[in-house]
């Protein structure tokens, strides 16, 4: 089951998703993530809590959501956009028609620098908790709409 997490930046919260989804998932899911405007680095305060959590960190980068709409791109059975302007934003058509979901959270990189780390810390913890709860489901053998329904009730974890 491959997994498109969504921000506009690709820097944060998209990228702690991806990694959680991965490392969680343990080969279950494939996660990747992208943006719409994305950044052009991923935030070290990301790479950090990831590396301190014990995530491989090795390979993120922001990367534009176009790389994911070519012909050879891996075709996606989900996609889930981590923040509110992402969320609004009209998505490309993704080949296969994949399930939506909105999984908000508050942008980390939006916090002043004294308060950034527990911002990160945070995210990860809302977003780990999600990515748990989501994962933890029979995925494989749900029918579409069990697995919207799921998808969304994931989401709502705070």
């Amino acid at each position: 089951m491959n997994i498109l997490v969504l921000c506009t930046g690709n820097s944060a919260r998209s990228i702690l998703l991806e990694s959680l989804l991965n490392h969680i998932g343990k080969g279950r899911v494939t996660a990747y993530s992208a943006g719409s405007q994305p950044a052009g680095q991923v935030n070290p305060h990301a790479i950090a809590l990831l590396s301190a959590k014990g995530h491989e960190t090795v390979g993120f980068r922001s990367k534009s959501w176009n790389e994911f709409g070519t012909d050879d791109a891996p075709e996606m059975d989900i996609v889930i956009t981590v923040c509110g302007s992402a969320a609004a934003e009209s998505c490309p058509i993704w080949p296969g028609a994949p399930l939506r979901a909105h999984w908000g959270v508050e942008d980390p990189a939006a916090a002043s620098p004294d308060q950034a780390e527990a911002a990160f810390a945070d995210a990860f913890d809302i977003l780990q908790r999600r990515a748990e709860a989501f994962l933890a489901a029979p995925l494989e053998t749900m029918d579409r709409a069990t697995l919207q329904d799921h998808l969304n009730t994931s989401g709502l974890i705070a």
